[in-house]
């Protein structure tokens, strides 16, 4: 049989194979994967069926009906997971820049009215033909990034309708355009003004009325562990509740105080703990012995809201915690969709090496997902999502700060038309 696509001259293959099968990366093995110089990839359909260097290439497998992708020498590489966004919502807050350059915090903006709570007016007011135009063109601004799987946080709704119609949203933005969509329900965003007061309360009208409603709608849950959101004891009767309806559990997590939340969820089997700027070591041990618990960076967020403290990249993988890398989109604290940019940031104030940053865009952050088995490496039976960049070494990629080194995308096999809407 012929092969449907060939990426071949690879001047350098970044295959993120050779690492533990039953695990994300951690330590030492971050970076202990495998580049394969002068080689190509073969695909039948959706999947990849071999990959080797040039010389191992069966010629009389390369037909007519063959597509053939040159990369000329440059770096080809698996398709970007972004593991963390909040995809779906309406309006903006280019209203609160300025009120953030001047010095307002986070929090002072949330508890002023503004903030998330802004943007959930806007979302509970918008038509969902309208969510659903948003969510497809931002898809379309990440897929010229290289992102082919995302990961897509409700949250801005806080009721029970609204939150419902995100999640339903981003499951019809999949089905519409290339990128998988990956839902996860964040209706615990904060407290809604309904609720002002009474946390605990608004948990258990998620719990009875929400979650039974999105059993085979989305795969994950998500509470937001913070001051001024949910406190870890709130979050872990919560995760628990989701967990015995069948979900995988995720928390946003020390990222303005240490309350304890990444541990707490990663005891209970959280597939990710996202944020960690203020993770302690003896926490960070604690999810580093859960094993497959991913700690997820977001180094966008606090460079967009001017704080010093980034999370501790380096700690966090020399004492053995699974890390990733991702942008945190959202139109509060990182109306970013460069995935690349968020690599970089990871290596200058995370402490990240270049071959570290690329596994934590890209197969830790399959894991994150709980997708590692299907993508987020060049293997043999894996999907074929593939990218063909403009560099002829990995090193380039994070030191051309905030540039798209994006020549070419391939998800499932099929070659992407960048300018297409």
């Amino acid at each position: 049989m012929s092969y449907s696509l060939l990426v071949r001259n690879c001047g350098q293959l970044l295959t993120l194979a050779g690492g533990p099968a039953d695990r994300p990366l951690s330590g030492p093995a971050l970076a202990d994967w495998q580049i394969l110089e002068n080689a190509f990839v073969a695909c039948e359909g959706e999947k990849i069926v071999a990959v080797g260097p040039m010389a191992a290439l069966d010629e009389a497998r390369v037909t007519a009906a063959t597509q053939t992708l040159d990369a000329a020498g440059g770096v080809v590489m698996p398709g970007l997971v972004e593991c963390h966004t909040h995809l779906v919502f309406a309006g903006n807050r280019a209203h609160e820049f300025q009120r953030k350059l001047q010095g307002e915090s986070y929090l002072d903006i949330l508890a002023a009215g503004g903030g998330i709570l802004s943007t959930v007016r806007a979302t509970r007011a918008a038509p969902e033909a309208e969510l659903l135009a948003n969510a497809l063109r931002h898809l379309h601004d990440f897929r010229r990034y290289g992102i082919t799987t995302l990961e897509a946080k409700s949250g801005y709704g806080l009721d029970c309708d609204t939150e419902l119609r995100l999640v339903r949203v981003a499951r019809e933005a999949g089905r519409r355009q290339p990128v998988r969509v990956v839902p996860t329900f964040l209706g615990a965003h904060v407290v809604p003004p309904e609720y002002w007061g009474r946390a605990a309360d608004y948990l258990d009208f998620l719990a009875a009325d929400v979650l039974p409603a999105l059993q085979g709608e989305a795969e994950f849950v998500d509470i937001f562990c913070e001051e001024g959101a949910f406190s870890a004891a709130e979050a872990r009767r919560y995760l628990l509740r989701a967990r015995a309806l069948g979900f995988g559990l995720k928390i946003h997590a020390e990222q303005l105080h240490d309350l304890g939340g990444s541990a707490m969820a990663a005891e209970l089997g959280a597939v990710s703990v996202d944020h960690c700027d203020y993770l302690n070591p003896t926490d960070a041990a604690r999810v580093a012995a859960a094993g497959i618990t991913v700690a997820v960076l977001l180094p966008l967020v606090p460079l967009f809201l001017r704080q010093e403290k980034y999370a501790p990249g380096r700690q966090l993988i020399d004492q053995g915690v699974p890390v990733a890398v991702s942008t945190d989109f959202n139109p509060g604290s990182c109306p970013s969709k460069n995935l690349w940019l968020a690599l970089s940031m990871a290596c200058l104030k995370m402490g990240f090496t270049p071959k570290e940053a690329l596994a934590a865009v890209t197969l830790n952050a399959a894991w994150a997902l709980n997708l590692a088995a299907e993508i987020g490496s060049v293997e043999v039976g894996k999907q074929a999502d593939l990218l063909v960049l403009d560099v002829r070494d990995y090193q380039e990629i994070p030191y051309w700060l905030g540039e798209n080194p994006v020549r070419e995308v391939v998800i499932g096999g099929q070659r992407q038309n960048l300018s297409d809407h």
